[in-house]
C-alpha cells in the first residue's frame, strides 16, 4: 500500500512535492520499522488477542483502503483535475495511515525484524538499521524521482489500471486477513 500511495503521488504531482511526500511515507515506515525492531515483534508473538485485534480491525481498513483505491481510480478518470489536489495534511495523515493501518505490515515487519533483532550481536544493530533505513530512503525516493520524470509519457490508463489491479489485491488480503483473524478466534475458542 506504500508503493502505491508513492506512485500515485509521483504521478500527480511535480518531482520537489512528490519528493516531500514520500518524505511523509519514509518517516512513518522509520518508525514502523525502529518500533518493530525494538519491541512490538515480542509483543505480538507472545498475545493472540493483540494479533486478532490487528487482524480484526486491520482487514476491515484494509478492504477500506482497497475499495477507496479503486474508487478513487474511477473518480480521477472520470475527472483528472482532482487529480494531485490533496493538501499537504491529507497527504500527511495518509501516508501515516497505509503504514500503521497496513495489519501486514504491523505484523509481518514487527515479528521479521523481532526475530531479526535476536541474531545480531549489539554492536551490529546500529549498521543494521542505518541499512534499513537507509535502503527505505532509498527506495521511496527512487520511485518518486523515476515516475515524477516519466510521468508525461505514461499512457493515461496506466495508473488506473495500475490503482484498480493494486486495489482488488488488498481487498482480496484484507478478506484474508478477516478469514485468518476467524481461523485464530475459533483457534482460541
Amino acid at each position: 500500500m506504500q508503493n502505491l500511495f508513492v506512485f500515485n503521488n509521483a504521478l500527480s504531482n511535480r518531482l520537489k512535492r512528490a519528493l516531500g511526500y514520500a518524505t511523509f511515507v519514509w518517516v512513518a515506515d522509520t518508525s514502523l520499522v525502529l518500533v518493530a525492531f525494538f519491541g512490538m515483534g515480542a509483543i505480538l508473538a507472545k498475545s493472540d488477542l493483540l494479533r486478532l485485534a490487528v487482524m480484526l480491525a486491520g482487514g476491515l481498513v484494509v478492504l477500506l483502503m482497497g475499495w477507496q483505491t479503486i474508487r478513487a481510480a474511477h473518480a480521477t478518470q472520470l475527472n483528472p483535475t482532482t487529480s494531485g489536489s490533496q493538501t499537504t495534511k491529507k497527504v500527511f495523515l495518509s501516508a501515516w495511515m497505509v503504514t500503521w493501518g497496513n495489519p501486514q505490515a504491523l505484523i509481518d515487519t514487527s515479528l521479521m525484524f523481532g526475530a531479526l533483532r535476536a541474531t545480531l550481536q549489539n554492536n551490529e544493530v546500529w549498521f543494521f538499521i542505518a541499512g534499513i533505513l537507509l535502503a527505505s530512503a532509498t527506495w521511496f525516493y527512487g520511485i518518486s524521482a523515476v515516475l515524477s520524470v516519466v510521468r508525461q509519457r505514461l499512457p493515461r490508463k496506466f495508473m488506473l489500471w495500475v490503482n484498480i489491479i493494486s486495489g482488488g489485491i488488498i481487498m482480496v488480503y484484507g478478506a484474508y486477513l478477516l478469514l485468518a483473524a476467524s481461523r485464530l478466534l475459533f483457534k482460541l475458542i
